[in-house]
């Protein structure tokens, strides 16, 4: 039986450096570390990274789209090892308007080049 998406807004693939702050259930700090994006969507993203994240982790990521720094928050939903990495899908909890609207035109971008219909 085929999985129903549960997704709002289809994922694009992409290939983004980031950095990601770790906070626990009391807002502290507990991790910082560098990773990148498997794939976004307005909603989340993917996370590929070297050190796996506990679900319902809030981080603070900022992530570069072009020639622009996007600082966001989000909530780890699920972690999947995938050999060295962990794959984590992570879940927009803050976004301004203004960083919205950034990775609004960068996800328009890459429909745009890569021809794909799936926005």
């Amino acid at each position: 039986m085929a999985d129903k998406e549960r997704r709002k807004y289809k994922r694009k693939d992409t290939l983004n450096l980031l950095d990601f702050v770790v906070f626990d259930e009391n807002g502290r700090q507990v991790d910082q570390a560098m990773g990148r994006t498997i794939n976004a969507s307005e909603s989340g993203i993917l996370l590929e990274t070297t050190i796996p994240l506990e679900t319902d982790r809030i981080i603070s990521v900022t992530i570069g789209l072009e020639d622009e720094l996007v600082d966001l928050r989000g909530q780890v939903v699920y972690v999947k090892e995938v050999g060295d990495f962990f794959q984590c899908g992570i879940n927009f909890v803050e976004i301004d308007e203004q960083g919205l609207e950034i990775l609004r035109k960068y996800l328009l971008a890459l429909k745009e080049v890569f021809g794909r219909n799936d926005s």
